[in-house]
Formats: structure tokens, sequence, C-alpha cells
């Protein structure tokens, strides 16, 4: 209201850009689960090391994890390296908030997924379902380790679950923050 006693023309528009500003941040987080090779035979390959549980079985249970707490959350498997890595690389185009991999035999191996994730600056969080420091000798480095936030290892799947809870607090925490979320270290 003006002192005249009439409506101000821009207190609708106003209001208008406040809904509008609303409604961007309150736009769910995304987070993506990126699965490397082999992890489509979960639940065949090597029951005694992997379980018995299924890939397609993880993804579902992530899924309501993160419908439950307002969060969008999509999942990517490749066996090449090339895929993983373009995977990565499109996060930030794409608006990813937060990455758990389960990186696989390339855990071991590949600087170039090291690269991508250490380029593309998304906070991520490594995953194994077998304990990889129990396991043979050449499966005991990791690429990626020290560029993580964290490192779940030898829970099966609920390493996934405990993961991605992890993002999305860390998420919620960062939401909070006035300086908002913080990009991973980089090595």
């Amino acid at each position: 209201m003006l002192a005249s006693g009439k409506k101000s023309a821009y207190k609708a528009p106003y209001f208008a850009q406040l809904r509008v500003f609303s409604a961007i941040t309150k736009m769910a987080r995304l987070i993506w689960v990126i699965h490397g090779p082999n992890l489509n035979l979960l639940g065949m390959r090597e029951p005694s090391v992997y379980g018995s549980t299924s890939l397609a079985r993880i993804d579902a249970e992530l899924a309501k994890v993160a419908k439950a707490h307002g969060v969008r959350l999509d999942s990517f498997q490749s066996n090449h390296e090339g895929a993983l890595v373009d995977r990565v690389q499109s996060a930030p185009a794409a608006g990813v908030d937060y990455i758990v991999v389960n990186p696989a035999a390339y855990t071991h191996t590949s600087v170039a997924l090291r690269d991508a994730l250490a380029a593309v600056a998304v906070p991520f969080i490594e995953v194994h379902l077998s304990n990889i420091h129990r396991r043979e000798a050449f499966r005991h480095h990791s690429y990626l380790s020290d560029l993580a936030t964290g490192v779940i290892a030898g829970l099966g799947p609920i390493g996934y679950r405990l993961a991605l809870q992890a993002a999305i607090e860390s998420l919620r925490g960062a939401d909070a923050s006035p300086s908002g979320p913080r990009p991973p270290k980089k090595g």
C-alpha cells in the first residue's frame, strides 16, 4: 500500500518472484550411484564374496531411501571404463550434488576414473561390497580413496545404503551452511 492509499504495481511481481525462488530452493538434490564392471552380475557372481543380492535389488532399495528423503537418485552401471569416465564428466552439467561410486576392478587400475572424479569436483563416497583389504594384495590399493569424502568396504549391500545416507546428511548440512556444499579435496 502506498501513502496515497493505492496498491503498489510492483507487489504482485515481487511475490511471484519469491514463489519462483522458493520453488528453485526446494528442488530436490540429485545423487548419482555409479557401478563399475561386473556388478551387473551381482547375485550370480561369487556369492561367497559379493553376496546373493542383485544389482537391481540394490538400486531399488536405494531408490526407496532416496524417495523417503526427498532426493532424486539415478543409478548407472557399465563394464567399460570410458563409459564410466563419460558419466562422471557429465555430472556437473546434470546438476549432480553427490556421487556414490563402486568402481569395482577399476578401483585398483583406473587413473582415468580418478582424474575424472578430481576434475569434476563433485563430492563422492567410494563403496565396495567386499572388504578389499582382506583380499588379494593387488586389491588393497585404491586410486580413488584419497579423493573420496569417505570409503565403505566389506559391509555388503548395506554399504551402499550407508553411503547414500551419508551423502544425504552431508547435503543437508551443506544446505544449512551459508557457504553451501564443499567440493572434495583434490589429491
